[in-house]
């Protein structure tokens, strides 16, 4: 019998005997309880949703059984009167976990992590395994406290009495239990979204509102008949656009290859982001695969790709196409409130869960997710099987979490039907035997890629020498078209000081918005395509994937990876001879503008590369001996900084460390607070918006534009000066915050907090 069928059984007994349901999930302000939702009912929602959120991966059994089983312990008087208004705590998650071991052994331990953390978050497996805020699920499993469970569940549900794991999935021997742990995540993905889900549509139908999720999103095939059409405009109207369009036509022909792990290896300016996304739909339709993920490693650049996205797809752009890198996370519940987010709160705080065709996000989000413990981070998760994940910019994964990163990447090809495209034009070294426990049978989709750089060469590169403030500056003042790239964001309003009075000066920073950024580049694009002055500085946000031609590119030392990058900005579409295109690197001469010891060793691991490959040192040969020395200093311990990996090598089943895990995969060491920009009249309707809205819905999602990232000591530094300001805390705590001092956001410069101190209280206002 499959599980449809089970549920179909399930729900002509979910009543009592009198047909008036005696248990209820959710209720309303209804005095008669005849609108309150029974709890058979919800559970059996819940667990055909979860059932059909992990069919991709073949784990629908285990689904169908974690949603009967996650509210089990609703069934008890105490919780009945609770939702009836009685303001008592009650346990209601971990009956449902107790009953699933018992049940189902080793399956049913991974289950238990699931069910006891649907609203709390998953926590570890045993005492002892480091950061804890959660009772580890050994002690929540002695079940000490609970109330009793009425008789009548059984009669209402009926758990299967075998659960199977999932089809078809593929063993790797060393990593057993980081196996567990990402499916234990990827059912727990199921879970929430399948709770959030129905408690959504339940109260959606009380209240009368229409629910957003009814319109239905573009096909794979209508997006493909869109984008083909746009990519006929590259009709070889240019040397660079001829071998764009071979590039496309090339990687296109091997859509049918079957699912698993690729590389696409093209050099900046090639065309890789809309080959990779005609790839990504030929590829999805072929074989069944249900979206394209892009996975950018800069915040800067998602609504940039988002755009173009949204263009080439014409009038169904908007529809199928979301970004996602917020950085709002809602706050977990209170420690001695592990059910707070019950109901309609819980539904305010819901976020992303990916159900779009084309989701375009950060690295940040996309890997972290992959290793979170939170219910609002672990949402999306199920919605990565089965799709086509692009890894853009691949190589800027950082180096402390490399490891388990690459493990995370071959974990989704070998168990979550997931194409995986790395793409870039500087391809990392990551595949075995080479890199210990790296990638298997990656197969490249770029045409012959030496000889694609070799036709594909615009500039030349070579070191400049130390150079000191006032001779960067005297360059830059020297040339009419100039990009200045640095290491920090101090240096470049230096640099950007030094020459701001000059014509077409500009300056471009992650302190700005991506709305003002996006400004600032339109800006520059309009200077440089009527040949007029235009002398930019800016960090590296300006390297991935930003489509600007400058004549000439200075580089501060830094990585291999991005002098290439940097590389991309300088006659990207070969309008003018490649002895007059050139990337000069230089050593700053100021200790102030000394980069930090990791940004140090990649810099030192280019200048070996450099001499060694001085003929052609954005090859793909001199890119693998750069970053095979890079891994080589850096040692194995060092790619996985958190010890991962030997942690998880040390854990069974039931003493999985999932929180700790969560803690410990840091993409950004140091605690980055969002910031609301007042940029223009389209963030204050959103602001205003959000003061009286029920649910977040598409608002944060509208909120991305106008962000700053700023330090937790800045943050501070501005909350105590009033210059910051909560939205509506009362709803949503602190994930919406707001600058209200206008005098800190500058448009040469961007956020500037430095200043907080010295602010006039009248200033004070939005």
């Amino acid at each position: 019998m499959g599980a449809g069928e089970r549920g179909e059984t399930a729900s002509e007994t979910r009543c009592c005997p009198s047909g008036v349901a005696a248990y209820y999930a959710h209720s309303t302000e209804s005095p008669d309880r005849a609108t309150w939702q029974p709890l058979a009912e919800h559970l059996i929602n819940v667990a055909r949703l979860s059932l059909d959120r992990a069919a991709p991966f073949g784990a629908g059994e285990m689904a169908f059984a974690a949603g009967l089983l996650h509210d089990l312990g609703k069934y008890t008087e105490e919780f009945q009167r609770r939702i009836a208004g009685d303001a008592i705590r009650v346990d209601h998650a971990t009956r449902g976990a107790m009953l699933a071991v018992e049940r189902y052994g080793v399956f049913g331990h991974l289950l238990a992590y699931a069910i006891a953390g649907h609203h709390a978050g998953l926590a570890n497996g045993v005492e002892g395994q480091g950061t804890r805020e959660r009772t580890v699920l050994r002690d929540r499993l002695r079940g000490i406290g609970l109330p009793s469970l009425a008789a009548s569940w059984a009669r209402e549900i009926t758990p299967p009495e075998l659960i199977a794991p999932p089809e078809k999935f593929q063993p790797r021997a060393e990593r057993g239990a980081f196996q567990l742990a990402f499916l234990v995540r990827m059912l727990f993905s199921c879970l929430v979204d399948a709770d959030y889900l129905d408690t959504e549509a339940f109260y959606d139908r009380v209240e009368g509102r229409a629910s957003a999720r009814t319109f239905p999103a573009p096909t794979l095939e209508a997006l493909r008949a869109r984008l083909t059409q746009y990519m006929g405009r590259f009709r070889g109207d240019s040397p660079v656009n001829a071998i764009r369009a071979e590039v496309l036509a090339q990687v296109r022909d091997k859509a049918p290859l079957d699912p698993g792990l690729f590389s696409l290896t093209v050099p900046t300016g090639g065309g890789k982001t809309l080959a990779s996304l005609a790839f990504a739909l030929d590829h999805a339709i072929r074989h069944g695969l249900r979206r394209v993920i892009f996975v950018i490693p800069f915040t800067s650049i998602v609504e940039q790709n988002a755009a173009v996205f949204r263009q080439a797809l014409g009038n169904l752009g908007d529809a199928a196409v979301l970004e996602h890198h917020s950085a709002f996370v809602a706050a977990p519940p209170p420690k001695d409130q592990p059910d707070r987010y019950q109901a309609q709160e819980k539904l305010r705080l819901a976020m992303e869960n990916w159900d779009a065709p084309i989701i375009v996000t950060t690295a940040v989000q996309f890997f972290e997710s992959l290793f979170a413990a939170k219910p609002s981070q672990c949402r999306k998760l199920h919605s990565i099987a089965g799709s086509v994940v692009i890894l853009d910019e691949a190589q800027t994964l950082p180096l402390k979490l490399l490891r388990p990163s690459v493990a995370a990447i071959d974990e989704l090809a070998r168990n979550y039907r997931c194409s995986v495209v790395l793409c870039t034009a500087t391809q990392p070294a990551l595949q075995a035997p080479k890199f210990e426990g790296g990638l298997e049978n990656v197969r490249e989709l770029a045409p012959e890629p030496s000889a694609l750089f070799r036709r594909l060469a615009r500039v030349r590169v070579r070191h400049a020498g130390v150079w000191d403030d006032a001779r960067l500056t005297a360059e830059m003042r020297g040339r009419e078209q100039v990009l200045c790239i640095v290491n920090n964001r101090r240096h470049a309003r230096a640099v950007y000081q030094s020459m701001a009075d000059l014509p077409g000066a500009r300056h471009l920073t992650t302190l700005m918005c991506a709305r003002h950024r996006s400004e600032v580049l339109a800006e520059i694009r309009s200077l440089l395509a009527r040949g007029e002055p235009c002398r930019l500085v800016a960090t590296s946000l300006i390297e991935a994937g930003v489509d600007v031609s400058f004549p000439c590119v200075l580089r501060a030392e830094a990585g291999l990876d991005s002098v290439a990058q940097a590389a991309g900005r300088c006659n990207r579409n070969g309008e003018r001879p490649i002895e007059l295109s050139e990337v000069l690197i230089f050593a700053p001469a100021n200790d102030d503008w000394a980069p930090p010891p990791e940004l140090g060793q990649f810099a030192q691991a280019a200048r070996e590369t450099l001499r060694r490959h001085a003929d052609d040192p954005l090859s793909p040969a001199a890119i693998e001996a750069y970053f095979r020395t890079l891994y080589w200093q850096k040692g194995d311990r060092q790619l996985d900084a958190g010890a991962l990996l030997d942690m998880l090598g040390a854990s069974r089943a039931e003493s999985l460390p999932m929180e700790t895990l969560a803690a410990k995969y840091r993409m950004i060491d140091s605690v980055q607070k969002p910031l609301i920009v007042v940029y223009d009249a389209e963030v204050r309707k959103q602001v205003e918006a959000l003061r009286y809205a029920d649910k977040i819905g598409g608002i944060a999602r509208r909120l991305q534009p106008y962000l700053v990232q700023v330090p937790e000591r800045a943050y501070v530094a501005l909350q105590s000066v009033g210059a910051i300001e909560a939205i509506a805390p009362e709803k949503w705590g602190e994930q919406f915050v707001i600058l209200v001092n206008s005098d800190l956001y500058d448009k040469r410069y961007g956020l500037n907090a430095d200043d907080a101190q010295n602010v006039p209280p009248e200033k004070l206002l939005w």
